[in-house]
């Protein structure tokens, strides 16, 4: 089943976009029912269709635990979502959220989630 987020972006704390991987971030209500983790995805903004790299979560390597987040990180997108609308549909689960004990350590697996994401998005495009 594909699950549906949908909601305004919002400021982060612009270390996504530090580590080369900026992301449109979604305030997600506690009971929407949805597993935390790393999703494929695809995101609408204005009626374009992105895919992305999605995480569901409380941001343990960067948050302050307050609150639950999608962080969208949209492929091939280049500009300013702050306040649009923004709506994404999970497609495939990847991974849990965890912790990580470096910036380095989170780069290091941001990239391997985006190969992840993208074979994903070939094979199911194959």
């Amino acid at each position: 089943m594909v699950h549906k987020i949908r909601g305004a972006v919002v400021r982060g704390n612009s270390i996504g976009r530090r580590l080369g991987f900026p992301t449109a971030n979604i305030p997600v209500a506690a009971e929407v029912p949805v597993q935390d983790g790393v999703y494929a995805a695809e995101a609408r903004v204005d009626g374009t269709l992105y895919r992305a790299m999605v995480n569901i979560g409380t941001r343990p390597t960067v948050g302050d635990g307050a609150g639950r987040f999608a962080e969208a990180n949209l492929f091939g997108f280049d500009g300013d979502l702050y306040g649009r609308p923004v709506v994404l549909f999970l497609l495939a689960y990847i991974r849990p959220e965890r912790r990580f004990d470096s910036l380095d350590a989170l780069k290091e697996q941001l990239a391997a989630d985006r190969k992840t994401v993208s074979e994903y998005f070939e094979n199911a495009a194959g």
